[in-house]
């Protein structure tokens, strides 16, 4: 059985940093297209970042440019985003997604709130 398990969220003050992880099970890992996702109350759920099966294809969202970073680690079928420069605008929950084809699976998500 798929499962995606993300961890890393919390409670940060603008400008500082987190890093999120999601492990990943019960698939073959380095077959699928990682990505994460954020949704904020009320908003539509927002593609952050995204890295191919092998990691050589990367894209980010224009509003996390140059301060998020996306990496795997298909030995340890592990995803990671990490998040610099946070801003009050980048409070939502953070969700892992492992895609191929017409195939998803998801995770539960973490929570990510940028607040003073």
């Amino acid at each position: 059985q798929a499962q995606l398990v993300e961890s890393g969220g919390g409670l940060v003050q603008p400008g500082g940093s987190l890093r999120l992880s999601c492990a990943a099970s019960g698939f073959t890992f380095s077959d699928y297209r990682m990505s994460w996702y954020r949704q904020a109350p009320g908003k539509e759920r927002e593609l952050v970042a995204s890295i191919s099966s092998a990691g050589f294809f990367i894209n980010y969202a224009d509003s996390v440019k140059g301060r998020f970073t996306i990496s795997r680690d298909n030995a340890k079928n592990m995803v990671a985003l990490q998040m610099n420069s946070l801003k009050p605008e980048d409070t939502a929950v953070y969700l892992c997604c492992a895609a191929r084809n017409s195939n998803a699976y998801w995770g539960q998500g973490t929570q990510v709130t940028v607040s003073s």
